[in-house]
């Protein structure tokens, strides 16, 4: 029987070549002359620092065009309120990968009241879904697409 996995994974070293790309922009910016702004990537999370606030709002706009160059989903970003005093201000983005159990449970919701004949199985931060036709599974892919899950999703290990 045909079956793929939705998930929500983000390629690391993609992001990692966004944020490098984005350090070397700050460092030739006009705008960020003088300023001691950069981001820092650590174990899933990026951290940002710069003197002013709408210096940190710029900074979040060069990242996310350079993961969109990259090809990195920027719906997987959580942006926390910036946070400092004095001269520095902080600020830290997690980038969110894996299904958590609202979304897969949505997601076999969603897939479940679409009426198609599929089945859709949790498998920790993954969800399978299995039917005997192709076609079957390429209308939950287009459902899931339109759908808003809260999370990017990808369609992968695909079997016939």
């Amino acid at each position: 029987m045909p079956s793929y996995d939705v998930v929500s994974e983000i390629d690391m070293h993609e992001l990692t070549n966004a944020v490098d790309q984005a350090n070397r922009e700050l460092a030739t910016r006009f705008d960020f002359r003088g300023v001691d702004a950069s981001f820092e990537l650590k174990d899933g999370v990026i951290n940002t620092h710069a003197d002013a606030e709408f210096q940190l709002s710029q900074m979040e706009d060069i990242l996310r065009s350079k993961m969109v160059k990259r090809g990195v989903d920027t719906g997987s970003l959580e942006l926390k309120d910036p946070e400092g005093a004095g001269k520095q201000l902080r600020q830290t983005i997690i980038v969110r990968q894996g299904l958590e159990a609202d979304h897969t449970r949505k997601i076999v919701k969603l897939i479940k009241e679409s009426k198609i004949k599929v089945q859709a199985v949790i498998q920790g931060d993954k969800v399978r879904v299995t039917g005997k036709k192709r076609d079957d599974l390429q209308q939950t892919m287009a459902i899931l697409r339109e759908a808003n899950v809260g999370m990017p999703l990808q369609f992968n290990n695909f079997r016939d």
